[in-house]
């Protein structure tokens, strides 16, 4: 059985493929990759010329607020008994920086279901598995979450699309608004990708409420980990062709 050339990267294509690329899969993704260097690059030249956008922006502090619901407290204490220090604070600031990018593009985005999938897309690097992309237990761990709850059909396959989908290159809004923006503070976090876009205090803040503690050395370890377990899987591919570990050690935080 095969799927949709625009596939990569969902859910049905994690179960059914394991998240391992084809040939064509992986020249597909060269593009966007290389055009997110070329954006990245752009944008860091931009933040240290002091030309950047973010700092005309504005932010309302209320977006970047943590929703409650009986969804987010379920997901967030997987996260909590799942996640190192590390990997659960970069979840929480993955939400706080997709939502961020959200409001200056007054995108209208269930908010829930976005900290939900945030707090759960990085489970599955705690203990890889061989052959299978790590996202595959990410987003089963969700759909559990998501039943447990009684979270409808539509919104968890969001969620467990959006878990799938995050580290995939090019990620727009035509995979919906949570998947983009989970996808977009994720990038943020880990690279620096769009952080000249956002207000100077907000980074500082989420920071400050999110310490990093190490988070880049960890983070590139369990990548490395994982490309090592999956070598046909996008964090191979991303370690391969997108220079990974250096774009992690250029991101523009410390640790």
């Amino acid at each position: 059985m095969t799927g949709s050339p625009n596939d990569v990267g969902t859910h049905t294509w994690v179960e059914r493929t394991g998240g391992l690329l084809t040939g064509a899969e992986r020249r597909a993704l060269l593009r966007p990759l290389a055009s997110a260097h070329v954006t990245n690059a752009v944008g860091r030249l931009s933040m240290i010329m002091g030309v950047n956008t973010g700092l005309r922006a504005r932010v309302a502090a209320g977006r970047l607020r943590r929703p409650d619901s009986v969804l987010t407290r379920a997901a967030e204490a997987e996260a909590r008994r799942r996640l190192t220090p590390a990997l659960l604070n970069h979840s929480y600031r993955t939400f706080a920086f997709g939502s961020a990018l959200g409001a200056l593009e007054n995108l209208d985005v269930d908010g829930e279901v976005l900290f939900a999938a945030a707090l759960l897309h990085d489970v599955g690097l705690v203990r890889p598995v061989d052959g299978v992309d790590f996202t595959r237990a990410g987003e089963q761990i969700a759909r559990d979450v998501a039943e447990d709850v009684g979270l409808s059909t539509a919104a968890t396959n969001t969620m467990r699309t959006a878990i799938t989908l995050h580290y995939s290159p090019g990620v727009t809004r035509v995979q919906g608004p949570v998947a983009y923006l989970l996808s977009a503070g994720a990038g943020l976090d880990v690279i620096g990708l769009r952080s000249w876009q956002l207000p100077p205090d907000i980074l500082a803040a989420v920071i400050a409420e999110y310490p990093r503690l190490g988070f880049k050395r960890e983070f590139a370890a369990a990548f490395r980990t994982e490309a090592a377990r999956v070598p046909r899987g996008r964090a191979a591919f991303l370690r391969r062709y997108g220079a990974f570990d250096v774009a992690i050690k250029a991101a523009p935080f410390r640790g």
